[in-house]
């Protein structure tokens, strides 16, 4: 069993998580074109690295940030999200 180590609740079973997606700057739909607009929302590069992420615990409705490895999938760190950068 993959244990993610949550920052609140401690090492947890990862089928309590959802993945929510790469840490990425807010981009502003109002100053862009529906074009570009469109290739920020869905558009990523998917090359395997170490990214931060943004990881939802289901039973505590927490939302915190972990740097992965996309390759091992490996946690490297968690803390959060109203930490600033580590």
């Amino acid at each position: 069993m993959k244990l993610v180590p949550c920052p609140l609740n401690g090492p947890r079973p990862m089928e309590e998580f959802v993945y929510g997606g790469e840490v990425r700057p807010a981009g502003d739909a109002s100053s862009t074109d529906d074009a570009a607009w469109g290739r920020h929302v869905f558009n990523r590069l998917g090359i395997a690295a170490t990214r931060r992420e943004w990881w939802y615990h289901i039973p505590s409705g927490y939302w915190f940030v972990a740097v992965r490895n996309t390759a091992s999938g490996e946690f490297l760190e968690t803390f959060d999200a109203g930490r600033r950068e580590p």
